[in-house]
């Protein structure tokens, strides 16, 4: 008698299939964490390097204003400068609000509250919109920086910093000493006086 060939063959019973697609959906749920983990550590990633850019081009404007001596030996110092204009982008709209303070030493805690004269209000795309006391519509990001003259050598020597962070409460973090939270950039730096 000839043998079916159907018949020796064995299957997956009804307990290995339910394994085996429980271990596929274990899996899956893993992998789907994986993912929505790194779009968050993307989206934070660039959110932090946009601030540090947008600080470090705030630096670059406060370095390249005048601070020096001229040919007879006198100090040269830019006070009037109004930072919220210098350097707009191009399609971007011109700020409002601004005042000229330059490297005028600024007031006691200009990092810890928007001090006009020493924070600018940016767009989404870093156009500055203004630069007054408070944030205007559409504000993304907040700019606050100081200029303090070094105390061993105030007349010579400034003590420049940004602060570049996202448009949210920053809790107790501008209480006392000035912290950088997550996603925020600061930056610091020396000026000193050099002969023209």
């Amino acid at each position: 008698m000839a043998r079916s060939r159907f018949t020796d063959e064995g299957g997956f019973s009804l307990a290995e299939v339910m394994i085996a697609s429980g271990l596929l959906c274990v899996g899956l749920v893993s992998l789907a964490q994986l993912f929505a983990l790194s779009t968050r550590s993307n989206v934070a990633a660039r959110s932090n390097t946009y601030t540090v850019i947008l600080a470090q081009q705030k630096m670059e404007q406060l370095r390249g204003l005048t601070w020096g001596f001229d040919t007879a030996g006198l100090p040269l110092s830019d006070t009037s400068t109004d930072l919220s204009a210098v350097g707009t982008q191009t399609g971007c709209p011109t700020p409002s609000g601004g005042s000229g303070t330059g490297l005028t030493p600024s007031p006691a805690g200009s990092l810890a509250a928007n001090t006009a004269g020493w924070v600018d209000y940016l767009n989404p795309n870093g156009c500055v919109l203004s630069g007054g006391g408070s944030p205007p519509q559409g504000t993304m990001y907040i700019r606050r920086w100081s200029v303090e003259p070094l105390p061993t050598n105030p007349n010579n020597t400034l003590i420049l910093q940004v602060l570049v962070f996202r448009n949210r409460d920053r809790g107790d973090a501008d209480a006392g000493n000035v912290a950088r939270l997550p996603e925020e950039a600061r930056l610091m730096s020396v000026k000193t006086r050099k002969m023209k």
